[in-house]
């Protein structure tokens, strides 16, 4: 029994061991969840200390029991400063990049527009009539108040920046053209031809590309007595002036404001046949057709003098009339001292109801002929065919210049009503009787 008894109370004891060892672990493992809980309270106060408190924990104290492990590991700098501070490195790199792009941009434009830095050359550029329009603007005072408006012709700047560009002359279209829509350069430009050079500045380019500037290319033109109007023009297109087409268009309908062209229809390009004033001319090339023509009435009308006037007055004839017989004057005369033989044989057969008999005269229909007209011209049935038809032609039939001019308005005073080519000197002889002519042409041999 008492070995019974000791194993029974070596149990009961082995038992209370047991609990003890557990209860003293509980403590422990208590013990230690209350110090991790304390860490985690002073870490939150070190993060509210270098951070500030939030709005709802601000005034919230924490106990010591209250921090957990990690709170206690060392402060370091978060992946968040990392982020922020390569991002301001990066907006720093992009600000610079754009800064380094505009100055560049800005640079280039800027020699552009100043012509800097620019290989020296000269660049021909034409811009032709049909790229101006007209349109209304308002005109202003020196005060710059509104007066009213006035029709200007407006060049289209999209062509003309294209071929500025082509000419090599701008680089940037875009730039130029916003220069011009500034600078309203569309109402400032001429048609014409202009040679310009690339140290030209858009300020200067603009203000070259004006008649009168020194810059517009110029030609030379000799327009020899005698040419008829269609003449001069296809004359006037083989040097670059302007085109044939656009030269009739301008004759039939465009208002030249001279008085000796009063009561001409308008519509009719050969009203202006005989005015056409043969000399030599300057042109610009390219230029417009109706300032091509004014020069030729311009010029005339200077050759208009007041002892002229006097003598279209003492004749009782229009200035037309007179060109009239200028013209066939010119057509027919060798020399100048036939001029006014030929001029006293023409009216001595207007004053009598006869013919002219002049065979130049219907050539004017058929301008492309050369030589002499043939027998069927002379039988047609036109108010040209002075071989047929009484009285003057419906228009001069060329150009004539002033000695054929003076000789129709001062004619010599014959009775000479026949004239005739003498082969053997190449000028005309007169006569009064047609017997006489008869038996003269007799002895020439003009070739059938």
């Amino acid at each position: 029994m008492p070995d019974e008894l000791e194993k029974i109370n070596e149990i009961f004891r082995l038992h209370e061991e047991v609990e003890k060892t557990a209860s003293q672990k509980k403590i422990e493992e208590s013990d230690l969840k209350g110090a991790l809980q304390g860490k985690a309270a002073v870490s939150d106060r070190i993060r509210s200390f270098v951070n500030g408190p939030d709005d709802d924990e601000a005034d919230e104290e924490i106990s010591e029991d209250e921090l957990t492990e990690r709170d206690y590991r060392p402060v370091r700098r978060g992946r968040e400063y990392h982020s922020g501070c390569l991002g301001g490195v990066m907006y720093f790199v992009f600000i610079l990049c754009i800064s380094i792009i505009l100055a560049c941009v800005a640079w280039m434009s800027a020699a552009d527009a100043l012509a800097l830095n620019k290989e020296l050359f000269t660049a021909e550029v034409t811009l032709p009539t049909d790229i101006f329009t007209s349109k209304t603007v308002e005109t202003f005072d020196d005060k710059g108040n509104v007066t009213g408006t006035k029709r200007v012709s407006s060049a289209d700047i999209d062509y003309v920046a294209e071929e500025l560009k082509s000419a090599g002359l701008i680089q940037y279209k875009w730039l130029f053209k916003l220069f011009c829509k500034v600078s309203k350069a569309d109402t400032k430009l001429d048609p014409g031809e202009y040679e310009l050079k690339s140290s030209y500045d858009y300020r200067a380019l603009v203000g070259k590309m004006q008649k009168n500037s020194g810059a517009a290319a110029t030609v030379m033109v000799t327009i020899p007595e005698g040419f008829t109007m269609s003449q001069i023009f296809y004359r006037l297109e083989e040097n670059g002036v302007c085109s044939y087409d656009d030269l009739m268009e301008a004759a039939a309908n465009e208002n030249f404001d001279y008085f000796f062209l009063e009561g001409t229809e308008s519509g009719d390009p050969l009203r202006l046949e005989g005015f056409l004033f043969p000399d030599t001319y300057e042109f610009y090339k390219s230029m417009s057709a109706a300032s091509a023509i004014n020069k030729f009435l311009q010029n005339f009308y200077g050759k208009i003098s007041a002892d002229m006037e006097k003598q279209l007055s003492d004749k009782g004839m229009s200035l037309r009339d007179v060109l009239k017989i200028a013209s066939l004057i010119e057509r027919e005369a060798a020399n100048d001292e036939e001029r006014p033989l030929i001029a006293s044989v023409i009216y001595n057969r207007l004053r009598t109801g006869w013919s002219l008999g002049l065979e130049s005269s219907i050539l004017y229909v058929h301008q492309d002929h050369e030589g002499a007209p043939t027998a069927e011209m002379l039988k047609e049935d036109s108010p040209y065919n002075l071989m047929e038809k009484t009285g003057l032609p419906p228009t001069p039939i060329s150009n004539p210049g002033i000695s054929s001019i003076n000789a129709a308005l001062v004619p010599d005073t014959t009775n000479y009503f026949f004239f005739t080519l003498d082969t053997a000197t190449g000028t005309h002889r007169f006569f009064e009787t047609l017997d006489q002519f008869n038996a003269f042409v007799a002895t020439q041999d003009y070739g059938g």
